[in-house]
This record gives structure tokens, sequence and C-alpha cells, in this order.
């Protein structure tokens, strides 16, 4: 195909810029299925009348009839029924809703999660998916409110908790900035978590594509397809299988918790998810 010209670019682009909308310009790297040099190897339209349990648990391995994240002091006790699958995508509804969790706490909140990990600490049972390598990307509509705290990220297939790629995690009382964090240890033993942002026009009433490009020498974030940030300290980057994680998290120590203002249910809309990997 001929490239366009110049002048019919600056036309292009002044009309998305008149429309009052953030660029959606594709890279030239972005991978479809047709393009040569990758191939698919996961991905959910989440077109069926419920959740593929061959893709996705409803929780942390450390699932017992629910679970949490305590080590962020959250609020929200993760359940089966805040998943739900309709109308072509996912859904993950945070509640207003008091529960006791399987530690015997109770939790304010309920709320959804999901991942491709698994849901038991027995490593000899393999993960539903992880990867080495590759572009994931979604396509989400996320909430507003402050202490709602949605997020997509990855963690290692050993279950380990480093390193953490964050490919989006929006926090709800800033519903414009998106964010982007890669969470690894130093050489000398120090957490490091270094990331950046970019602020957009909505990400509640608007979809958005958030992308993750991950090779041996660098970790690449694109948003709209626009290069958001690069990690290039080859060393950390991961070279371990990983798996994928959306959630719906509610207060904790980075958000705080809800206020009175806070809207429940509130949900977090994925629209799909795919990841493809460069052909050898």
């Amino acid at each position: 195909m001929r490239r366009p010209s110049l002048r019919l670019l600056g036309v292009l682009v002044a009309l998305v810029l008149a429309a009052g909308l953030t660029s959606c310009l594709v890279p030239e790297s972005e991978p479809t299925d047709a393009m040569a040099g990758w191939r698919k190897v996961f991905g959910d339209e989440f077109d069926r009348s419920s959740l593929d349990r061959g893709r996705w648990t409803t929780c942390y391995w450390w699932d017992d009839d629910g679970c949490t994240n305590s080590g962020n002091n959250e609020r929200q006790w993760y359940r089966r029924g805040n998943v739900s699958v309709d109308d072509g995508v996912l859904r993950l509804t945070a509640r207003r809703q008091a529960v006791r969790g399987s530690d015997g706490r109770i939790y304010p909140f309920t709320s959804g999660m999901v991942t491709t990990g698994r849901s038991t600490d027995r490593l000899s049972k393999p993960p539903r998916f992880g990867f080495r390598y590759g572009r994931v990307e979604t396509r989400m509509r996320l909430p507003e409110g402050q202490g709602l705290w949605p997020a997509m990220w990855m963690l290692p297939v050993s279950h380990r908790s480093d390193p953490e790629i964050d490919v989006v995690e929006v926090l709800g009382h800033t519903p414009r900035l998106v964010r982007a964090h890669f969470h690894f240890t130093d050489e000398h033993g120090r957490e490091r978590n270094p990331g950046d942002g970019l602020r957009l026009p909505d990400t509640t009433a608007t979809w958005h594509r958030y992308t993750l490009d991950w090779s041996p020498e660098q970790l690449v974030w694109y948003v709209d397809g626009r290069r958001m940030w690069t990690f290039k300290r080859e060393r950390y980057v991961p070279d371990e299988r990983m798996y994928l994680i959306f959630n719906l998290a509610v207060g904790g120590d980075w958000p705080g918790p809800p206020t009175a203002a806070t809207e429940f249910p509130a949900a977090m809309v994925v629209d799909y998810v795919r990841v493809w990997k460069r052909r050898p």
C-alpha cells in the first residue's frame, strides 16, 4: 500500500484534533493476524456467554473461595460473582458489599479479577497461559472514583512477586492519567519501580488500547498506538514466562480508601486481549 502524503496526514491529524480525540495512529510494528513476522499465541474477544475457564481463573493462586492482596492493604474481597461476560465484553464489578473472607476478616467491598495463572499453589500444574517476549494488547474502559484502582499487569509463572510489569494502571481520582510501571530488584538487592504516565481526555466513557512490546532488549508501552514509555536497561528486562492479570482493586496504600462520593457498583470493562510473538 502506498504511504499517504504528508499533506494528507496533516489534514487527518487536524480532523482528529478538531474532534477532541486522542490519536489512534498505529505504529508500523503493530502486529495483526495477517502481518508477516508475527503469530497470535493467545486471545479472548469475550464473545461467549460466560467466562472461558480454560483461559481464566478468577483469583490469585492462593484462591480460597475468593482472595485479596493483603500486601497492598486493599479493602476488597475478589469473588467469582463479580466477574461477568456479556455483550462481547468482560466486566469486573466492584460493589459496596461487606463480606467475610476465608481469612476471617471482614472486607467492606467485593470486586472482580481474572488471571491466566494458576488457581493452586502447585507449580507442577501449568498456568492457563504464560509467555516470554511478545506483544500484549487490550482495549478497555476504566471506572472513575476515589479509591478505585483498575490495572492490567503481569507476574512470573513461578509465583514470585518480582519482576512485575504493569501494562496500565489508573487511580480512580485521577482517571485521565494512565500509568505504566516496572518493578524489579537491582544488583544491590534494592527494589526499583520506575514508570511514566500519559494524560488522556477520558478513560471512562471512551475505549483506549493499551499495549506492551516486550523484547529481550527493552519494554515499550503504547496507548492508542502512541509510545508512552520505554525501559531500556537490558540486564533487568524479564527473561522468564509471565501471566496476565486484570483486576479492579478497591482501596489500598496507593489509591487510599473510597469516600461516600465514590459511586458503586463500578466496573472495569475489557473488550479484548491479544498476545503475539515474533516468528523465529
